[in-house]
């Protein structure tokens, strides 16, 4: 099921798996100026590339203390913007003192590009 947009209100409805929480990315979306708006997608974009390619890096390396540094930057990143799954995903990685494994990090790179499309639909 994909996201509901009313790109007229610019604002998402609720549905049971979303890859945005509507109460925060929406509120955003409406209360910001465009441009504002724009810019905090944009920061965010960069910031997850960065932060998913760390993830993706410190997997074959066995790096713990990096895959959880990213991971941790990459929840509170999520979090300002209600990406939710990915902020969830991402407390996940902080929290394993194994080393980090494939899985974890393809579902963060998958919910990554979930907040990503959803906020770019926000901003149309």
């Amino acid at each position: 099921m994909q996201p509901a947009i009313d790109l007229n209100a610019r604002r998402c409805d609720q549905y049971p798996v979303h890859a945005l929480d509507p109460s925060v990315a929406g509120q955003l979306a409406e209360d910001l100026p465009r441009e504002d708006f724009l810019r905090i997608i944009h920061t965010f974009h960069e910031d997850l590339l960065r932060l998913t390619g760390e993830i993706v890096a410190a997997v074959p390396r066995g790096d713990v203390v990096g895959f959880q540094r990213a991971a941790h930057s990459l929840a509170g990143a999520a979090a300002a913007v209600g990406a939710a799954r990915l902020e969830a995903a991402a407390r996940q990685g902080m929290a394993g003192a194994q080393p980090p494994s494939v899985a974890l990090a393809g579902r963060i790179e998958a919910e990554a590009a979930a907040a990503l499309a959803a906020l770019a639909a926000l901003s149309t």
